[in-house]
């Protein structure tokens, strides 16, 4: 069974950074996506930035230029720096996997962008 188990987030202000991380284990292929959703109150999921272990990687338009998804193969992780943070990016943050045909999801971590 893969878990994925998130840390990182919390409370920062306006033009703040912070960097999630996300560590998987139990039965995962060499060939597989991870990435970060995210869902602020009274808002859809969206998804925020995606990576495959080739490190090809995707992004939403509002955080181009802002956020780096990033990952470890070896260690099956993947981080999510987040710098230039406005209210707007304030939500829950979820990791997830793609492996084997099944998507894992994370319990999420919370970020709130505050003064």
């Amino acid at each position: 069974q893969v878990q994925l188990v998130e840390s990182g987030g919390g409370l920062v202000q306006p033009g703040g950074s912070l960097r999630l991380s996300c560590v998987g284990s139990g039965s995962i292929a060499s060939f597989n996506v991870m990435g970060w959703y995210r869902q602020a109150p009274g808002k859809q999921r969206e998804l925020v930035a995606s990576i495959t272990s080739g490190h090809s990687t995707t992004y939403v338009d509002s955080v181009k230029g802002r956020f780096i998804i990033s990952r470890d193969n070896g260690m099956n992780t993947v981080y999510l720096q987040m710098n230039s943070l406005n209210v707007e990016d304030t939500a829950v943050y979820y990791c997830y996997l793609v492996n084997l045909a099944r998507t894992t999801w994370g319990r999420g971590t919370q970020v709130t962008v505050s003064s």
